[in-house]
């Protein structure tokens, strides 16, 4: 299984969730969709409809940068930060 990093700032808006988990999935959309089966509206979060990442999210597989379609190994680590903005 996939460990799953989420932001504290996301932890506080899904009731339930947690920041670490450990979810299958051989995709980012497919451990994103079962990541929103345990914590509902998780996945509104993160997505736009497509479904696509959402523009001021960042998804991380094993240190490199990933789209909803990049392959997740079941010893992979996927980390969701947000983007930092401002000026």
């Amino acid at each position: 299984m996939a460990t799953v990093i989420l932001p504290r700032s996301l932890v506080a808006l899904v009731a339930g969730s947690e920041r670490r988990a450990e979810v299958d999935g051989e995709t980012v959309a497919a451990v994103l969709t079962r990541l929103d089966t345990r914590w509902p509206g998780l996945l509104d979060r993160l997505c736009e409809p497509g479904p696509v990442i959402r523009e001021h999210i960042n998804v991380f597989v094993d240190g490199q940068p990933a789209d909803i379609g990049t392959a997740v190994g079941s010893a992979s680590t996927v980390h969701v930060i947000p983007a930092i903005s401002g000026g």
